[in-house]
């Protein structure tokens, strides 16, 4: 009786000081494929060099459905290690604006506008008003996050905002003007995400530029021809240690006629006296994006979206800083870039597995049924990284529409958004934030899993519960049947 009792005795004393440690050390396990729930070196850095307080309020509802109150728990977790690496420099709390007439009018006046949020209660379905904003402050500025959606890289958008708001020189980033580019304004998305770290300007090149002043130069979609001296300017910036980013059609295609041809810019006979080549050819994928096609039927027309493989839909990426966490990205009628030379050369995009290039001229049928035969070639790379032995680097994609907006409300892809503005973080940031762009927790659907896969995760699913009760059953059994020995031996004895 009296050892059960010892034993009871240590158990508790265990239990206490295990408690009382645990207030003091801590610690927890990211097993995350993209350690989502571990904090990088860059927000750590930046953390640790705050030399004021930030405060951050968060506008969150309480009773949100469940799939969003996971929101409200992930940010809790993030904003107290937020406090505790910087030594309690960032403080922070959760109000409900819900509760309070005069907070839920503050919120609002700050910029943070309620979302509709659909919920089912007792059969019934209603719509629920919810905040879920912040507001970060360090000393006399302000920083409003309007939206936290749930998902996203909440580390990210936390860090890029005290970074907006501590940082005092801003590196200025060119886009070139004048031959015919895509602007700032058809590249919204981008200039958003830029002007959080940089200073982003429009960049006309003349005799009286100073290019040295940039610390990424970036030419995207140029439509006229280049002038040489344009070009002779680019090229004394590279070889001087500038930062240069190309994104280029060399092909011009025409749905409406039918008919893709060769561009003239000039930009790719001097990108080969770098031993790039972007061929005046497009690449076709059987990974690709559609068009939308009208029909006629009767006295009805309607629009169907048609598979076309000149719109390659891009998942083969390089292991990369600049690819690092992109899902899929959309190039449309882009070209195969090559190189030839003695420098560092990594190629970022590449197509898939199945996948071709043709020359241009060539017509381009929608409706054409296409076989296996049109898709032989594989890894065709359209856009990669050339870092010179002079300093400086170089990044060229074969398509110089992914970043621009399209259609009537300019909207892009967002993987393609990230595909630029990692670029240039790459190239022009020492912080390391472009770690944490594409940061977020990743979902898998088992549907897009391979057969194999899929039937692993299965049985795995379904044997592994089985497996574990059966092996306690017998190691119960192999200690009752050892404790009857010991009995029948102290008998026997």
């Amino acid at each position: 009786m009296n050892q059960y009792f010892s034993k009871i005795v240590i158990a508790i004393l265990a239990f206490i000081v295990i408690n009382l440690a645990a207030r003091w050390i801590s610690f927890r396990f990211d097993l995350t494929q993209n350690k989502e729930f571990t904090l990088s070196k860059a927000t750590r850095d930046i953390l640790k060099n705050l030399d004021d307080k930030v405060t951050i309020k968060a506008y969150f509802s309480k009773d949100l459905p469940v799939d969003i109150a996971k929101t409200t728990e992930a940010l809790t977790d993030l904003l107290s290690e937020f406090k505790n690496i910087s030594n309690g420099q960032v403080e922070y709390e959760f109000i409900s604006p819900n509760d309070d007439q005069a907070k839920e009018e503050e919120a609002m006046k700050a910029g943070i506008q309620p979302v509709m949020i659909n919920v089912r209660e007792k059969d019934q379905a209603k719509q629920l008003k919810a905040f879920l904003g912040m507001i970060l402050q360090y000393k006399e500025k302000k920083e409003v996050i309007p939206l936290v959606q749930p998902g996203t890289a909440m580390e990210y958008a936390v860090t890029t905002s005290i970074k907006k708001l501590t940082v005092t020189n801003k590196p200025k980033i060119g886009f070139i003007q004048g031959h015919g580019e895509a602007s700032l304004q058809e590249m919204g998305q981008v200039f958003q995400s830029l002007d959080i770290l940089y200073d982003v300007q429009s960049v006309y090149l003349t005799d009286s530029t100073n290019t040295s002043e940039f610390k990424t130069i970036v030419l995207v979609k140029p439509s006229d021809s280049i002038p040489p001296s344009h070009l002779q300017a680019l090229d004394q910036y590279v070889y001087k240690g500038g930062n240069l980013i190309i994104a280029m059609n060399q092909v011009e295609a025409n749905l409406q006629q039918g008919l893709a041809t060769a561009s003239s810019t000039g930009l790719d006979v001097w990108l080969s006296t770098k031993g790039i080549f972007v061929d005046s050819a497009l690449v076709r994928d059987v990974a690709c994006g559609s068009v939308q096609v009208q029909q006629q039927s009767g006295f009805f027309s309607f629009s169907t979206p048609v598979q076309l493989p000149y719109l390659p839909l891009i998942q083969n990426f390089t292991n990369h800083p600049v690819t690092k966490g992109l899902d899929r990205i959309i190039f449309q009628f882009a070209s195969p870039v090559r190189y030839q030379g003695p420098d560092n050369w990594t190629p970022l995009i590449l197509s898939s597995d199945k996948s071709a290039s043709e020359k241009v001229p060539l017509m381009i049928d929608i409706q054409k049924q296409w076989t296996h035969a049109d898709f032989s070639e594989k890894n065709i790379c359209m856009g990669g990284l050339l870092e010179l032995k002079s300093g400086g680097r170089m990044i060229v994609y074969g398509d110089g529409d992914f970043p621009v907006g399209q259609g009537r409300n300019q909207q892009v892809n967002e993987d393609n958004v990230s595909l630029l503005v990692n670029g240039i973080d790459w190239l022009s940031d020492d912080t390391g934030l472009i770690e944490l762009r594409t940061k977020a927790v990743q979902t898998r659907p088992i549907k897009e899993l391979d057969d194999a896969s899929r039937s692993m995760y299965k049985y795995v699913n379904f044997l592994l519960p089985i497996g574990l009760v059966l092996i306690y059953s017998v190691y119960r059994s192999a200690q009752s049947r050892r404790k009857r020995q010991n009995r029948m031996e102290q008998r026997f004895n």
